[in-house]
């Protein structure tokens, strides 16, 4: 699923090529990948500009010259491909939006969805996100607040959204091995130490991550050859069994809450 650096990584690469730019055209081959009928969805974008491009968290706010908002949530397999018709990838495509200097193709959306939104309808449904792990106001003592009532696992709290916005499987583990701590440590035994690394390590991770494209794949465009590029950077992500880039001990796979999480038993601490 696209965390942080994916979606930052989108934000900035659709910005350089479609601010400016009216929407030429429409086409919705999955009508419950968008919140309207498919004839109002096309009739009400085309011929709108889009004046800018937000991230939240894991989400896309594309702002129209009317007011309204397109709100994107990639979900689980959910991807983005600009270029010209001819050159999309072979996946199938659930919305397509044109503009005169290429097309938005979003591919993978079962899960995911895309809707347009009145700015009240978006910020009722992104209200309760957490802040962005970047927020200037987002000092230490304040994202130690931020877990102060949680209880559990570090990287459930890592992953809830509505804690810090934007992190989910893949960063919280490489989070969490970056400040030597294991994702199962329970928050109530983390020390102050402990919390001074895992704020360290979640600015660094995530700007690593954003510098080498993130670790999803599929190039934006024919020509990107830096999307997916911290894939291979990962140290603990979907490495079980190979060894540890720090001490050569073994990287493991488990299970927090339904959701896998990998690490290093031989470097990582619970607190």
């Amino acid at each position: 699923m696209p965390e942080w650096p994916e979606m930052e990584s989108y934000r900035t690469m659709l910005a350089q090529r479609i601010v400016g730019q009216p929407i030429s055209g429409v086409e919705v081959t999955r009508p419950k990948s968008i919140n309207v009928a498919p004839e109002q969805f096309s009739q009400e974008l085309i011929g709108r500009t889009v004046w800018f491009v937000e991230r939240r968290g894991k989400t896309l706010l594309f702002h129209l010259d009317n007011g309204k908002r397109l709100l994107l949530h990639l979900m689980l397999g959910g991807m983005i491909y600009f270029g010209q018709p001819e050159d999309k990838p072979e996946r199938t495509v659930q919305v397509s939006i044109r503009f005169p200097v290429g097309e938005i193709s979003f591919i993978g959306l079962r899960l995911g969805y895309i809707h347009l939104l009145t700015a009240k309808e978006v910020e009722n449904s992104l209200g309760k996100l957490g802040p962005d792990p970047f927020d200037k106001r987002l000092t230490l003592e304040r994202f130690k607040e931020r877990f102060a009532r949680k209880r559990g696992s570090l990287k459930t709290a890592l992953v809830n959204q509505n804690v810090i916005s934007g992190i989910g499987n893949c960063y919280s583990d490489e989070i969490t091995f970056a400040a030597g701590v294991l994702p199962s440590a329970q928050l109530s035994d983390l020390e102050e130490g402990t919390w001074e690394r895992l704020y360290g390590a979640m600015h660094e991770v995530l700007n690593e991550a954003l510098t080498y494209g993130g670790y999803m794949e599929m190039p934006f465009t024919a020509d990107d050859t830096l999307t997916g590029g911290f894939n291979e950077r990962c140290r603990v992500y979907d490495r079980a069994g190979e060894p540890c880039v720090r001490c050569n001990g073994t990287i493991e796979q488990s299970e927090i809450n339904s959701r896998k999480a990998f690490y290093c038993p031989s470097c990582q601490r619970d607190r």
